[in-house]
């Protein structure tokens, strides 16, 4: 064999931004010696492992970019090696390539039964050989960009779902990413800083971006710790929704437990933080209704949200919400339990012809801000 480099080898330095990873697995000495030396001057970064079961191990430690495999090894054969390889998620996309004396069309067919990318039968040509690795190695470079982009796309979503939701998104995305949009039945939530008009008078633009990114850190969080979705801050509020992309028969109950945890998480801020938040309280609405879930706007720029009565109908009863308070209409009080919900009959919303039965859920005893004079400051 030749191991000097070769055009062919200074290629193979070029496939990746950095030496590719090579693991050689053999129980012969002088073969994994020989290989060895030969991917080295090629440009490639090589560990070597005297059985499959040694392998597996150093595989999982760090997934190489390709692995070349003998069949016949002690405690662990090639193709169960390449079995578990293939079927584990660090290392499903690593190709696979069974080098072995064994030349029959029924060692092949066991070899792709396991899942190995190729083929090559003792003795090779090592030209031939590092051919089939270099182009192997562009194939894994391209799937290395693929799941990069995949990761970054799941970055994005995750700002704005549950990670659960992303993944249900990404399995189908044709659906879920495109303009337009369809009739679903959600529970809307608009969240609302009371006190806030005052409280930007009495502060710097600094301290109140300061505060806003502190309070939304945390409410946010509770819309995905109840696994909602997410859809926009709204200068000192927030919205968000509950049964889109993903609908559950716990919609409503969620939206509920994610109001509540709010108020929770804004106490908790305003208690560790009491000359910072002073003046501040929050007040929340939810309605459960039909709207149109989808993607609204250009296909350079949209945005996943819901449009509706719905919608509307949640931020109105937001706005008669007082600081630590949710008002709820009878639609959501009638999907949730709120035992210690207070029934308004006849309430007024403005814009709307006629009352409509709302229920008020009261926070547990704390300091939940804003004081009588602060109540309806923003209202």
């Amino acid at each position: 064999m030749e191991v000097g480099p070769s055009r062919e080898a200074m290629d193979l330095k070029n496939v990746f931004d950095r030496p590719p990873k090579v693991l050689i697995v053999d129980d012969d000495w002088l073969n994994r010696d020989l290989l060895k030396a030969y991917l080295t001057a090629s440009g490639c970064d090589v560990v070597t492992a005297a059985d499959g079961k040694e392998a597996l191990e150093r595989a999982l430690d760090s997934p190489p970019d390709l692995t070349l495999a003998d069949v016949q090894m002690p405690n662990m054969d090639g193709l169960e090696l390449c079995r578990l390889l293939k079927s584990t998620r660090a290392t499903r996309f690593v190709p696979v390539v069974i080098v072995t004396a064994l030349d029959s069309e029924e060692e092949k067919l066991k070899a792709i039964e396991a899942g190995a990318d190729d083929f090559v039968s003792k003795p090779y040509n090592a030209v031939v050989l590092l051919t089939r690795v270099r182009s192997l190695l562009r194939i894994k470079q391209l799937n290395d960009e693929v799941e990069a982009r995949n990761r970054l796309l799941r970055q994005v979503l995750n700002r704005y779902v549950a990670e659960d939701v992303a993944d249900v998104i990404l399995t189908d995305p044709d659906r879920h990413l495109k303009l337009g949009g369809e009739l679903r039945n959600v529970t809307v939530m608009f969240a609302d800083i009371r006190g806030f008009t005052s409280y930007t008078e009495r502060h710097s633009a600094t301290e109140v971006i300061h505060a806003l990114n502190r309070i939304f850190q945390s409410l946010s969080e509770a819309v995905f710790q109840h696994h909602g979705t997410f859809d926009k801050y709204l200068g000192d509020g927030l919205m968000a929704f509950y049964g889109a992309p993903v609908a559950a028969a716990d919609d409503a109950q969620r939206a509920l437990d994610s109001a509540l945890d709010m108020h929770h998480r804004f106490n908790v801020l305003k208690k560790e933080s009491e000359r910072d938040f002073a003046g501040l309280g929050l007040g929340i609405g939810l309605h459960t209704g039909d709207a149109v879930v989808g993607n609204i706007g250009s296909d350079r720029v949209m945005d996943y949200t819901v449009v509706g009565d719905a919608v509307n109908v949640s931020k109105r009863l937001q706005e008669l919400s007082r600081s630590g308070q949710i008002v709820m209409s009878e639609a959501t009080y009638s999907l949730v339990k709120a035992p210690d919900a207070s029934h308004l009959e006849g309430v007024q919303l403005p814009g709307r012809e006629g009352g409509v039965d709302a229920y008020l859920v009261a926070v547990p005893p704390g300091d939940l801000g804003g004081g009588p004079d602060a109540a309806h400051a923003d209202l």
